[in-house]
This record gives structure tokens, sequence and C-alpha cells, in this order.
């Protein structure tokens, strides 16, 4: 029953909304805000003579509130807590409870910066409430949980089929089924400092993408685990390498204040600006204009050593380049210069270009203009303004040229273009405008950060896969590896989803590594590189001439709890969770500080909770620093592991035993 102080308590406290959740005190918020010395909440507090009696020290010069003894107070007595937080705290699952107080293993209550968040989702409609392991106090939990993982299930995939392997080379290219956190940590050693371009479509945090954490947290719970792969995918990247994130505008700016303190606010190179749809239909009901962008955030692990070589994108004929002359090949002493359009308009049996127009449409006419333009590309040109600046001798040719019109006048330079001045304007041809993009002859501009000419609709079936959310188009991910690699550069993607970026990299003669921890089933890589490898013709691959071959090596982090883990969260109903419990029971790691019999089968409160709530006990019950099996532990003979995988783990680590010893 409630004492009297306790009543006032919640009777102050009721006044500010932000601190409840239904019934439920927000206490990390409220303790928070006292030790931050919010003057409001402490001020209210102190109005009631009770608390005041009890919390405060009255001095001859004032007040003084003992900020610690309340907190105590909220933290350790658990009639503040719902009925799944007083179960919770009963059978030792949480810091609430007040043993753990003196526990060397705090688990934070919160999502600090310097946490570490497992991100341990099996498939994408499932949330999960996870712990988080300490940095500093509980670093022995964090070396155990990052440590490098065992790998099993391996196989290789080539135009033949697949294969048992039971070593690996350094040009093979890899996909790693599993935690993405702790599988980067795995491959770190092998391949760090070697990865020349990281591309990652990470959850955005829409509340409609798979980042379904269910906490009062959210944002910052989408921070630490972006931060915790951030940090550790910079030591992949080689010296001149460089990372791009997609993002919606959702975290954008956030990601690129953590992305600053990451790799470093001076190693920031650009933000791409990615048009993904149109506004149709219903989308276009918005309390706001259409959103229809997406963004790239491009990072160099050191911007001093990234070298960039302009690229160029197609473009539109440019109408300002609408003169023509016509005996070209005559040199330019005699040059004879008309108008293209008048031109093309007589060419095609007409008496001007309005005639011309009307006959043929407007569309089909400046189409006629553009082919002839692009075929007569050294003939076509514009004349344009000279600057003042344009340097002593162009000045004075410009001026005579002014006094004799009609007559060409040509300064040749060594090192750049020859300049062609005429009626005191320079000439610009159409050539400079032409390059050749994918084997092709067209008119180009230097690439920007404004994407707006990849395709996003018709993705359903690119590369043999369907991805309900996010697939991405392969010729963006194209150009992302065409402006940032070389043939045989490594490129890496830990939020793999259907396999695009794999899929281009191969295509473009890339070794690739790839980490996917979600359930794809049927629409996964590994089934869209086999099309790949057998020759699939889907977009980029008459770009790059793809006619297949290849091969990739597929391995799995060795499961532990993992697979209870999917257990639990994939139970439909409180029998089927029985089913599972039983399982769990019998086989999982469990969390030491649980009596699984007390928790679960000795306690009336477990069977009163809800499904969902039951689901996150067990979760909580299970080890998360045993989800995996370390690397270290291959030869225990308990987990009965053949020759084979772990010839491929020797070799993989290069250890003794292994091919790369």
């Amino acid at each position: 029953m409630e004492t009297k102080l306790q009543q006032e308590i919640k009777n102050v406290l009721k006044v500010f909304p932000e601190y409840w959740n239904e019934d439920t005190l927000l206490k990390n918020k409220l303790i928070e805000d006292i030790r931050s010395y919010n003057k409001e909440i402490i001020e209210a507090l102190l109005s009631n003579h009770l608390i005041k009696e009890t919390y405060a020290l009255q001095l001859p010069s004032g007040t003084i509130f003992k900020v610690e003894d309340f907190i105590s107070m909220l933290r350790f007595k658990n009639y503040w807590d719902n009925s799944f937080t007083k179960y919770t705290n009963e059978i030792g699952l949480t810091s609430e409870n007040k043993f753990l107080k003196y526990n060397t293993d705090v688990i934070l209550d919160f999502p600090h910066k310097d946490g570490i968040l497992e991100g341990g989702m099996s498939r994408e409609e499932k949330g999960k409430r996870e712990i988080y392991y300490h940095s500093v106090i509980a670093k022995e939990e964090i070396d155990t949980l990052l440590s490098p993982k065992a790998l099993t299930n391996i196989k290789k995939y080539n135009k033949e089929g697949e294969h048992e392997v039971t070593y690996i080379d350094d040009t093979d290219n890899l996909i790693v089924k599993g935690n993405n956190l702790l599988a980067l940590y795995s491959l770190k050693k092998r391949y760090a400092n070697k990865v020349k371009l990281i591309y990652i479509d990470p959850p955005y945090n829409t509340g409609n993408d798979s980042f379904k954490y269910n906490d009062r947290f959210n944002h910052s719970t989408w921070l630490t685990f972006m931060k915790n792969r951030l940090e550790v995918a910079k030591d992949f990247l080689s010296n001149d390498g460089v990372i791009f994130i997609q993002i919606d505008d959702k975290e954008l700016h956030y990601l690129k204040v953590l992305c600053d303190e990451v790799f470093g606010r001076t190693n920031f190179l650009n933000t791409m600006v990615v048009k993904t749809s149109d506004p149709s239909g219903h989308k276009v009901v918005n309390p706001s204009p259409y959103s229809q962008t997406e963004y790239l955030l491009m990072y160099a692990k050191d911007k001093s050593k990234y070298k960039y070589e302009i690229k160029y994108v197609e473009a539109e004929y440019d109408t300002a380049y609408n003169k023509y002359i016509v005996n070209y090949t005559e040199g330019f002493e005699n040059w004879e210069v008309v108008s293209l359009s008048e031109f093309i308009a007589k060419k095609e049996g007409y008496g001007n270009v309005r005639e011309a127009k009307i006959n043929l449409g407007e569309t089909v006419f400046v189409q006629l203009v553009a082919d002839f333009a692009l075929d007569n590309k050294e003939s076509v040109y514009q004349s344009t303004a000279i600057s003042k600046d344009a340097g002593k001798e162009i000045i004075q040719v410009k001026n005579e040229s002014k006094e004799n019109k009609g007559i060409v006048y040509h300064i040749p330079r060594k090192d750049y273009e020859d300049i062609y001045i005429l009626n005191g304007r320079q000439m610009y041809f159409y050539s400079s405008k032409v390059k050749e993009i994918y084997g092709e002859q067209v008119p180009a501009k230097p690439l920007t950060n404004l994407w707006a000419d990849i395709p996003y609709n018709g993705l359903s079936k690119e590369g043999g896969v369907s991805l309900k959310n996010g697939k991405k188009p392969e010729k963006l991910l194209h150009r992302i590896i065409e402006i940032s690699t070389e043939k045989n550069d490594i490129v890496m993607d830990f939020f793999l989803g259907s396999g695009t970026t794999a899929a281009v990299a191969h295509k473009m003669e890339r070794q690739f590594i790839g980490i996917e921890q979600l359930f794809y089933g049927e629409n996964d890589s590994v089934t869209r590189l086999k099309n790949v490898i057998k020759g699939d013709s889907n977009s980029i691959s008459k770009i790059e001439n793809w006619q297949g071959g290849g091969s990739f090596i597929y391995a799995e982090l060795y499961s532990l709890n993992e697979e209870f883990l999917y257990l639990i969260q994939s139970s439909q109903n409180k029998e089927e969770l029985e089913d599972a419990l039983e399982e769990i029971k019998n086989r999982a790691y469990l969390n030491f500080k649980v009596q699984l019999e007390k928790a679960i089968y000795d306690n009336s409160i477990f069977s009163e909770l809800s499904l969902e709530e039951q689901k996150e006990v067990l979760i909580q019950v299970l080890d998360m620093n045993q989800l995996y099996l370390n690397y270290s532990e291959i030869e225990d003979s308990q987990y009965d592991i053949s020759d084979s995988v772990k010839a491929f783990n020797h070799s993989f680590y290069q250890k003794e035993g292994g091919k790369n010893e």
C-alpha cells in the first residue's frame, strides 16, 4: 500500500505529463532533469511540505535538495513500475533491481553514445528490445560480444554450381549471413585498410522500415546503432577509400553530425541528392511539399588522399549550339556560318523553321537538329561573350574581330584547345560537349551532386529478386562504384539486402564483401549472385557487356542463441512460445543473473504477461554474448564441428592449419 509520501510525490509529478507514459513513470528522464537542476521540477517538489521535510536539508543560508537520496528512491522503489517492470526487476533482468547496483557488470538503462547496440533482428517485421553494453564499465562483455565468430555452412558458388570449400583466397568474393556488427568485427583483421568503397543503405528509422526498436529512445537508439557500425566500418577503408550512406531526410542531418564525429568533418566530400519518385495519386496528399528525394552522404577516410576524376553523364541537346559551319573542312579562313535550325529546315524541304515545326512537329524537328549536331559536332558551335579577364592577347583579338565582321580569328594554344573568335565572340564547338559514355558518343555534362537521371521505377524484377522496402537500382550503384573505384578494388556493403551492391560490383569486375542478417528467403543476395554468375541480362549488364562467370563464397556466423532468438520472435501465440521455452530450457545459453525455473515456472506473474511481454522476458533471459560461437572455441568437441569447417575458419582467420598462414 502506498504511503502518504509516495502519494504526495505522485501528485506533484502528475502535473508534468512529459514524465509519464500512460501509468508508467519515465524515471530516466526525470532523473536526468533533476541531476541537471531543472528549476521547475525541483521547485514543484520542494513546494510540497512533506517532500521538502523528507528530501531537503534546511540551513540558515538556504535549502539543499537531497538529490541523490531522491534519485535512489526513484530507482529502487518498485512501486513506480507497472506489472511487467516489477516482474523483470524481481527476476534480476534490469538495472532497476537494487542488487544490481553492486554488480560490476552494469547495463545501461538507455542508449548513451558510448554504448554498444548489437542490433540482432532476424526478420524485418520483428522488433527487439536489446541490452546495451557499456564500452568502459563492462569491457569484458564488449570483448566477448565483439570477438571473432566461427563461420559455418560454407559454400562456394560458380557457373558449375555449389561446392564445398576449405580455404579462402585474398581475391575471393564473400557474403556473410549474420549480425552485421559482429560480422564486421569478425572480418576486421582480414580486411582492415583494404576496402576502397563502402556503400550502405541502412534502415532509415521512419517507423515503417526494419529499424523497429520499441523503446522510448528510438532516435537515440538509431544513432547508437549507426555509430557502432560506422566506427568499425572506418577501419576497413583504405587510406584513399570512401563511404556512401543512403538516407532520407528524417535522420539525414543527425547522421551528418554523427559522421563528422566518426570520419572527421574535414573528410566530408559531398551530399548527393537522388530523385527517387514522382508525385502521383494519393502520394501528393501531404502536409508539406511532396518529398521525392533521398540523400547520399559521401565521406573519405582521408580527403587528402582521395582522388576524383571528373565523370560525365548524358545530357539533353543544348539548343544554344545553333551555328553550323557548312564548309568546315576548307579551313577557318573560308568558313561559311549559317543557322543550324534554318539549315535543317531547308534540308528537310521547308522554307523556314516555323514551317518545318508545323509540319514535322516541334519535338521531331528538335530531335533532327540534335541528331545532326551530334553527327557534326566538330562544325556546330555556339558563340559566347568574352570576359574582360580573358587575357591581353584574347582581348586584343576580340577588339580586332569586332572591326572586321565575318572574319574568323584563330589563336593556337599549346596545352589547351585552340581559340576561334568571330565578330568579337568566342566560338565554342559542340564537340566539347560530347563524350563517350558506355561506348556511345552522347551530349554530356559533368556529374554534379544532383542525381535526377537514375530511374527508380520498374525495379521489382531487377536481378531476379524482389524486395518490398528499399531495393536500389543497379544504375545507382554503378555510378557510385564507377566514381570511387577501379577494377579489382574491394567494395563492401554490410546492409546487403537483396544484393544490388554485390551484383553490380561483380559485373564491374570489383571484389565484393557483403553482410546481411535479415531473412529474405528466395529473394536474398545469394539467389541474385547466382543469377549474376549465370549471366543475367538485367540493367547494367548491357553497359558492362556482362556474360556471366566468376564466383563467391557464402558463410554464416555459427549460431548459438541466435536460433532461439528467432524461435521467440516468430512465435505467434503463447502455445508456440511454450514450445520455444522448452527448447531454450534444454539447449540455450542463459543469462547468469536469472534462474529460469524461478523466473518462469515458479512465478505466476509470468503467465499473466501479454505475449509480447513474455517474448521480451525470454529474449532478456538469453545470454546475448552467446548469440554466436566464438572462433576461439571452434576446437571444443561439444560443438562437433567438421574438419572442413575448421579448415576454412583457420584459413579465414589466417591461423595455424590454414592455407594463408
